[in-house]
């Protein structure tokens, strides 16, 4: 982490610690685990609350081209940063929550989608409205990965059940501040639905 990108963070998250989640950018360990499981194939990517690029710098590391990437920040300064460091994603300015406006980009298309928002704080109808929307265009086999710092799965089980979806435990690192858990949200299998 450099203080070029703390100072922000850490400006935006006394500004309104409910819409920044953590007190810095993540740790690249934790950028690793969150984008362990995407290939370079699963493009376009879109990733939700950025912030200073941690998971960005991961997805390229991965081997997702640049132009793949869809960012979706809602703090212009970051948007405005996200901008210079990754010319060629595309930079969506704008809630999260209101993913499912964007007609830019097909239908079940996505391969994954990153997810740094801080789900936890969010309302339940929110959480609900950002994951409808993500799921809205991520492919069938695709994936939607968050990052949390709590010690269970920042979406609620209502919100999982109402969506069809399930969540997987991946793992957790203390090498970030604060300590991260990382889980797998995807479409719950035919025999799970029916059960």
């Amino acid at each position: 982490m450099s203080l070029p990108d703390i100072v922000p963070f850490l400006i935006s998250w006394l500004r309104n610690p409910a819409r920044v989640a953590a007190i810095a950018p993540s740790s690249a360990t934790a950028a690793a685990l969150m984008t362990g499981e995407i290939s370079p194939i699963a493009g376009p990517v879109i990733e939700l609350g950025p912030g200073t690029g941690p998971f960005t710098y991961a997805l390229l590391e991965r081997g997702v081209r640049e132009r793949d990437l869809i960012l979706v920040e809602f703090g212009a300064k970051f948007a405005s940063l996200l901008r210079q460091r990754f010319p060629q994603a595309r930079i969506l300015e704008m809630d999260a929550a209101h993913l499912c406006s964007f007609a830019d980009l097909k239908e079940r298309s996505a391969g994954a989608v990153v997810s740094g928002l801080g789900l936890s704080t969010m309302p339940q109808e929110k959480v609900a409205a950002i994951l409808d929307g993500a799921f809205r265009f991520l492919r069938p086999e695709g994936a939607f990965f968050q990052i949390t710092y709590h010690l269970r799965c920042p979406v609620p089980r209502a919100v999982l059940d109402r969506l069809d979806l399930e969540a997987f435990y991946i793992g957790r690192t203390f090498r970030n501040l604060p300590p991260a858990s990382v889980y797998r949200i995807a479409r719950r299998s035919p025999a799970l639905s029916k059960g």
